[in-house]
């Protein structure tokens, strides 16, 4: 184990080389009552999939015909209620888990902390030899977090496990992380490097990321205030991002195509399945942080694991739900495939996709005509009812 620390200053510019002098010590956080656990959103698992399971087979009719199919996230090994039975339980143990990122007080500010992965991405990083940019995705999957409570996100470090060190992909794919961090204007403060022989099929890795940011408390976006009559802002994914993968390879390999074959449906414009499918996500911050400075915003919802479905209720107050006009943004060639080529119903779809909208912000109607007015790729995709939940229309 290798781990790699530097000064915020020289972070900034270098990440710290070679083995770290002493030993690596897990942090823990002490507060008024003791230990504290963040609290953290994990509703998705790809990377721990139980045995094959046994299930039944339905089946859907393509365009021409022939039958395809229907694949539900489930089926490709995730199971999305399962994990929201964890927090639940863990929300037990260590009450206020389930929130986008963990806040800690300090002073007149709250420290946001957020964790995550990658997911089954990286079996199609192994496969199309794409490195570069999968360190993109595991910035990104974590301050895209924290900023949803209005935090600017301060530091970063990463965990980069392995069988045999590869020197030459390793690098690759930590000049991904430095690309994302420079994306959002945080300092890439220092990782852990993992070499374990035997435990990893050769050339494959792990990822996972860690980033803390700040807020202060009287600024807090928390959807508290979130009312009926206010309007749901949707910012562009750049396709998949780094949630459904599971369902993604189960679908590619049930469509006979590789991912250098092209993407149907896509125009006419020439991509690979390989480069749709690798497009490093979205980093919001910077649009998200602007958009707040100016005012209006009431709540922030990542599009991760569990779609709309699942992420969007997470920041209303109890007995408010979010009506989505389902025509309201372009959805990308890439989940259309998804859709055909699995059979894949709606709701599925949208539990499990970000479906083209990577962040959504709910505003006041006023705000919205002003984002929408700076903000060209924004889209007005909803408005808040009286209703839980999420009711398309």
């Amino acid at each position: 184990m290798s781990a790699r620390f530097g000064s915020g200053t020289a972070a900034a510019k270098l990440i710290g080389g070679g083995p770290a002098k002493g030993r690596k010590q897990n942090a823990v956080l002490h507060g008024p009552s003791g230990l504290i656990r963040l609290p953290q959103r994990s509703l998705c698992l790809p990377s721990v999939v139980a045995a094959e399971k046994k299930r039944k087979i339905a089946v859907a009719c393509s365009k021409g015909g022939e039958e395809v199919q229907k694949l539900t996230y489930k089926d490709a090994g995730v199971d999305i209620d399962a994990g929201s039975e964890l927090v639940r339980r863990i929300a037990k143990m260590a009450p206020g888990i389930g929130g986008f990122g963990g806040l800690f007080p300090l002073g007149d500010s709250y420290l946001v902390a957020g964790t995550d992965g990658v997911g089954t991405k990286l079996k199609l990083a192994f496969e199309s030899e794409i490195h570069d940019t999968i360190g993109i995705d595991l910035v990104a999957m974590s301050v895209n977090d924290i900023v949803t409570s209005g935090a600017k996100p301060l530091f970063f470090l990463d965990y980069f496990a392995t069988g045999h060190l590869d020197v030459d992909l390793a690098e690759k794919v930590i000049k991904g992380i430095v690309d994302g961090c420079q994306q959002s204007d945080c300092v890439l403060l220092g990782g852990e490097t993992a070499e374990m022989p035997g435990f990893y099929p050769n050339g494959e890795y792990d990822l996972s990321g860690f980033a803390v940011g700040i807020v202060r408390k009287d600024a807090v976006i928390d959807g508290k205030n979130i009312e009926v009559g206010d309007v749901l802002i949707g910012l562009p994914s750049s396709g998949v991002h780094s949630n459904g993968f599971s369902l993604v390879r189960r679908v590619l390999s049930h469509s006979g195509l590789s991912l250098k074959d092209q993407l149907p449906g896509n125009n006419g414009k020439p991509i690979t399945l390989g480069e749709a499918l690798m497009a490093p996500t979205v980093i919001y911050v910077k649009q998200v942080l602007d958009i707040i400075s100016k005012g209006g915003v009431k709540g922030i919802a990542h599009i991760t694991g569990g779609g709309f479905t699942d992420n969007i209720p997470r920041v209303f107050p109890s007995g408010l739900g979010a009506k989505i006009f389902s025509n309201s943004w372009d959805i990308p060639a890439v989940f259309k495939w998804i859709k055909e080529a699995g059979g894949i119903e709606d709701a599925e779809m949208r539990r499990t996709f970000n479906m083209g909208i990577g962040m959504v912000l709910v505003v006041t109607n006023e705000a919205s005509k002003r984002i929408l007015s700076e903000h060209h790729s924004a889209y007005l995709i909803g408005e808040v009812g009286p209703c839980e939940g999420v009711k398309f229309v």
